[in-house]
């Protein structure tokens, strides 16, 4: 008995201590995943076909006028690098949303047809329907929430089982690329430029129209997830266990979707649907945080970094200028094939 009382306080000292490292990992996680994220930024902002020193980028954001620099850095950069770390926030945060809420890395918004809703939507708008500007993005934003409720209503059999949902999810993903595709094949040429955008997600002619609606939705959206995080993680355990736990696991999951859809809906109605971000940004972040940690707030800077660091290697690494959408979608593609290959070798399923 005695051994007994001797030995509790030491189990209970090495529990506290190893709570102590893993917050303590997390807020260093966090602290310098936001500073790559400020120099990548900064370096958006000043460098380019010409260079800015910081002086002149800091006196345009404060609303001086510099020659060159405020058009340059405050007509064509910044709100471009705002866009690039608004939508790579967002794009991360619900992702990794979905893939914990789910227990399955496939489980992410680009891969079970939710981003897929947005472009089919918004190539409809522009080809068939005439329609531009704000008009396709907020058929975009609605049409991807009619897709999430869809999925989400035909996956509901006494719950949702993940796999059932991605199933579901990539088999609509894949008639609306169809649609897509046929759409584009019946543009004329002056629709398909504008049409592009929706396809792979570019930040080219980015303006602050298209900024500011991300940036509310982030705003009103980013701390309803966060909100969530403790039940989101309970749920890692499953419905059964969240359960017994006191987790109210379907009112948990609704409020998820509809947040997490919300902030893919606005950041690919301005951005397009930039492949791969949201399915990178939550295993990236897992593994830098560790598998106690709550991945929300590094995914979304994750996101947020792979989406500025794309966005300049596309402009000015190569020959020829590509959208960010291309370059996420060689880093995202082989992982995807990774990620289904080590899956299989390891006898589970999807």
């Amino acid at each position: 008995m005695s051994v007994s009382f001797t030995t509790r306080p030491h189990v209970a000292q090495a529990v506290a201590r190893g709570r102590r490292r893993r917050a303590s990992r997390r807020r260093l996680v966090i602290v310098t995943l936001a500073a790559l994220v400020v120099t990548g930024f900064a370096v958006t902002l000043m460098a380019g076909q010409t260079f800015y020193p910081p002086r002149d980028v800091v006196r345009v954001i404060l609303g001086e006028q510099v020659p060159g620099a405020s058009f340059t850095v405050g007509r064509l950069r910044l709100p471009r690098a705002v866009l690039a770390v608004a939508a790579g926030f967002g794009f991360g945060l619900a992702g990794v949303t979905f893939q914990t809420m789910l227990r399955n890395p496939l489980a992410s918004p680009d891969v079970i047809g939710i981003s897929s809703a947005a472009s089919t939507a918004a190539a409809i708008a522009i080809v068939s329907l005439s329609l531009s500007g704000t008009q396709v993005s907020v058929l975009a934003i609605v049409s991807a929430l009619a897709v999430a409720l869809l999925i989400y209503s035909l996956a509901f059999r006494d719950g949702v089982v993940g796999t059932r949902l991605i199933l579901i999810g990539i088999g609509i993903a894949a008639i609306l690329e169809s649609v897509t595709s046929y759409v584009l094949s019946q543009a004329a040429e002056w629709d398909l430029q504008e049409a592009l955008r929706w396809l792979t997600g570019s930040l080219n002619g980015t303006s602050w129209a298209q900024v500011l609606p991300v940036l509310v939705a982030l705003v009103v959206l980013t701390p309803v997830l966060l909100s969530q995080g403790r039940d989101l993680s309970t749920m890692r355990l499953g419905d059964d266990t969240a359960s017994a736990l006191g987790v109210r696991v379907e009112r948990t999951r609704v409020v998820v979707i509809v947040a997490a859809v919300g902030l893919i809906a606005f950041a690919t109605s301005a951005a397009g649907p930039i492949a791969f971000v949201a399915f990178l940004s939550g295993p990236i972040a897992a593994r830098l945080v560790g598998a106690d940690g709550s991945p929300l707030v590094p995914a979304g800077l994750v996101g947020a970094l792979l989406v500025l660091v794309a966005d300049f290697a596309g402009q000015f690494a190569f020959d020829t200028r590509y959208p960010v959408g291309v370059v996420t979608g060689v880093l995202g593609a082989p992982y995807l094939v990774y990620l289904i290959v080590r899956t299989h070798r390891a006898g589970g399923s999807l």
